[in-house]
């Protein structure tokens, strides 16, 4: 262990022992002149100790020479000494002292001086520090306006995909609400078809029987004949519903596939503030657009069969007209059933 170790930790000994400041400071003074034979200053005093304030070693120093002094002055005045010891012993003491004197006088100002300075560069970094605390309470508060700005956008951004994704399940409940209106339609068709097609192989049936019992059943035949026409009629106003049905259905698909347009550029013009919303507003698009697609084909099935039905109404039509006898003057008519008469009473 070197000197300088073995100093501390006898003068950390003595902070443990000695609660009073000036009390260490006079062990300490007392360690190192008579066990390492080292001068006490007050600047050494303090590097060791560390307490209070440069005055009190420079204080203890001075009390620990004059005691010093004073005992040397005792024993130099032992009566069993000669007097030229005392005298040379007298002189080194008083050199001593003034060499010792003088010593800590100018370490007290070099430690004075250091201390100022230390001062100085201490009140500068307090400043620097200030000065650095004000920028950095600064860029908190310009920092904080920057998280509650963004803050602000990204809930702006979440109400604006939710307000999306609202309108889009709207879009899609009339999509559905549509889908179910043009499947109704269709089996609104089919049954028409249906009753149209049994209502025809009625008709046909009656034609052949009124055909065959035309003789003598012309007035049943009219009136089976009159009968067909209103169901005609019939058949031609569901027909006409069924097409005014298909128009409307025709039109609110026109209109639903230009508002999915619509919202479609809307969703293209939003990518770049919500990508992740984009996608699924471009799949929800695709979807519409599927649906739509598969709309407009049903409805041109629709188109199809309708024109379809009216053919064969018009067919209908033209069997039942050439099929039907005319219709004889009224006088004409009672002649001929009279002369027919006729002609059986003489023939009997």
């Amino acid at each position: 262990m070197s000197t300088e170790s073995e100093i501390l930790s006898d003068v950390e000994a003595l902070k443990a022992k000695f609660g009073d400041t000036r009390a260490l400071y006079r062990e300490v003074c007392a360690l190192l002149f008579f066990r390492y034979g080292i001068t006490p200053t007050a600047n050494k005093l303090y590097q060791y100790v560390r307490r209070g304030s440069m005055n009190v070693p420079t204080e203890e120093v001075g009390k620990f020479w004059d005691d010093l002094r004073h005992r040397a002055r005792v024993d130099i005045q032992h009566p069993d000494l000669p007097d030229p010891i005392k005298a040379v012993a007298a002189e080194a003491i008083a050199a001593l002292w003034s060499q010792a004197t003088k010593a800590a006088r100018g370490e007290l100002a070099a430690a004075r001086l250091e201390f100022q300075q230390e001062a100085e560069q201490a009140r500068a970094g307090r400043d620097a520090a200030e000065q650095a605390v004000v920028g950095l309470h600064a860029a908190a508060e310009h920092h904080r306006a920057d998280m509650e700005r963004v803050q602000g956008e990204a809930q702006a951004t979440r109400q604006e995909l939710e307000a999306e994704r609202r309108a889009h399940a709207g879009t899609q409940a009339r999509v559905q609400q549509m889908q179910s209106q043009l499947e109704e339609a269709g089996r609104q068709q089919q049954a028409l078809q249906d009753g149209f097609a049994a209502e025809l192989a009625k008709t046909r049936e009656a034609v052949e029987a009124a055909n065959e019992r035309a003789a003598g059943a012309e007035r049943r035949a009219l009136k089976e004949i009159e009968q067909e026409r209103q169901a005609r009629a019939r058949a031609d106003s569901a027909a006409e519903a069924a097409r005014q049905k298909q128009s409307e259905v025709e039109a609110a698909a026109r209109e639903q596939a230009v508002q999915n347009a619509a919202k479609a550029t809307r969703l293209e013009i939003d990518a770049n503030q919500a990508k992740l919303a984009l996608d699924a507003a471009v799949k929800a698009r695709d979807g519409l657009g599927q649906q739509v697609t598969e709309l407009l084909q049903q409805l041109a099935d629709c188109q199809q069969a309708a024109s379809r039905h009216q053919a064969e109404a018009q067919t209908l039509r033209a069997l039942v007209e050439r099929l039907t006898p005319p219709r004889a003057p009224e006088g004409s008519t009672t002649t001929g059933r009279t002369s027919r008469r006729k002609a059986g009473t003489g023939g009997t």
